[in-house]
């Protein structure tokens, strides 16, 4: 053994490494990570190719998802300078040019059928049908109910008219109706139901300000026909989640001594004059589910003055709310006959300008929801009035009272 006595037994058996090369596992290595990586390219390759020859004309739906980001959304201010006519057109643009999403307000790209199940629920059965064009479609479920949240403030294009004195509700080509499209959802429960309304938004500005920024979503806004930067309040009751309803005036019996103000509706004026001036107040605003009277004791009470009015409502798919002032009034007779959805307030809850009382006149309200299911109080925008409601309709809520929307309590023919 010599020198090599010292070294570990066995090191004579080893094969001996041959110059310049070097060990087989690194080109193992190298190998079979080349390999992955041609599998994973040829795999994207094929995934590209095969989704290049899907035909566009392939079924594609997004569900309640928005057209386009509202103008302002993000900040919520109000835009003064912008008026209907431009809204109109923004609501407008927003349904054609957001990425080649389309609204067809209720045409699903699909054939829908309704049949009625064992229990008596509705099933909606949908068939998809080829589309008349190549481009997404943005799926609204029939009968549906309120706006997207981020449009509220923008009037429908489906639901509006454009005329030489501005936008006027008519219903849509498919049937929509503003009543439906600008309603607030409410849940369905049963319960006790609570509308209140307050009115005389826009003919103060401070006051306007005070009851959309104070007043809980559920109540329900009214505008005067006659008051002032009513489309920027407007958009701000909106955003804020506001159903909204027009406030006309009409004719009271000691008129003109007693005058509601600028375009009053009047029995002496004649079918034609009347109707325009119901267009003019109509166009002032959009985004309302329907009209309501401002006094009009004797107006509302002729038949053949309040005939041309209400049917041009029920043409233009909107509802009437009497607010209980009149006790010869014609309304709900009319709505009945003509298929307008109808609703009556059952008090004024502010007659005396004082916060106990307002407070024990919502209590009332209150008893009369849980005896009937519903009822429905009307109020104006006085701050003191505000301030009542609003504390009131916190604490109801946590009584189990449920605040909704005028529309939701409204008899409608076609629901």
């Amino acid at each position: 053994m010599g020198d090599k006595i010292h070294q570990p037994l066995g090191q004579h058996l080893k094969p001996e490494r041959k110059p310049g090369r070097g060990p087989r596992r690194g080109w193992s290595r190298i190998l079979l990570g080349t390999i992955a990586v041609c599998l994973v390219l040829a795999g994207a390759g094929w995934m590209a190719f095969s989704g290049a020859r899907i035909e566009t004309g392939d079924r594609v739906v997004l569900l309640d998802r928005p057209e386009t980001e509202a103008p302002d959304a993000a900040s919520g201010r109000p835009t003064d300078t912008e008026p209907a006519n431009n809204q109109l057109a923004s609501a407008s643009a927003a349904a054609e040019d957001t990425g080649g999403l389309k609204s067809l307000h209720g045409q699903s790209g699909a054939d829908v059928a309704t049949t009625l199940g064992d229990d008596g629920e509705e099933i909606n059965k949908f068939t998809p049908v080829k589309r008349p064009d190549n481009r997404p479609v943005l799926l609204n479920p029939p009968g549906r109910v309120g706006q997207n949240v981020h449009l509220a403030h923008l009037p429908d294009p489906a639901v509006v008219e454009d005329t030489q004195i501005g936008p006027l509700p008519v219903r849509g080509a498919n049937g929509e109706r503003a009543f439906d499209i600008y309603a607030r959802p409410w849940s369905g429960a049963r319960g006790a139901r609570v509308v209140i309304i307050v009115g005389g938004l826009g003919l103060s500005q401070t006051g306007s300000q005070y009851a959309i920024r104070t007043l809980p979503e559920e109540i329900t806004l009214a505008f005067a026909s006659n008051g002032n930067s009513l489309q920027r309040w407007m958009q701000e009751a909106r955003r804020q989640g506001h159903e909204i309803l027009l406030q006309v005036p009409f004719e009271p019996y000691d008129y003109p001594a007693n005058d509601p103000g600028a375009g009053t509706l009047t029995v002496a004026a004649g079918a034609s004059a009347n109707l325009a001036d119901l267009h003019t107040a109509m166009a002032r605003i959009t985004n309302y589910t329907g009209i309501t009277n401002f006094m009009g004791g004797r107006f509302l009470a002729d038949p053949d003055a309040l005939e041309p009015v209400m049917r041009d409502l029920a043409e233009r798919g909107i509802m009437f709310l009497d607010d209980g002032t009149s006790a010869r009034s014609l309304t709900g007779q009319f709505a009945k006959t003509l298929g307008i959805p109808f609703a009556a307030a059952d008090m004024v809850l502010d007659a005396t300008q004082e916060r106990g009382y307002i407070l024990s006149k919502l209590d009332e309200l209150e008893r009369v929801a849980r005896r009937n299911g519903t009822a429905v109080g009307v109020a104006s925008a006085f701050e003191v009035s505000v301030d009542a409601i609003a504390t009131w309709a916190e604490e109801a809520k946590a009584r189990g009272i449920e605040i909704v929307s005028a529309s939701a309590v409204a008899d409608d023919p076609e629901r």
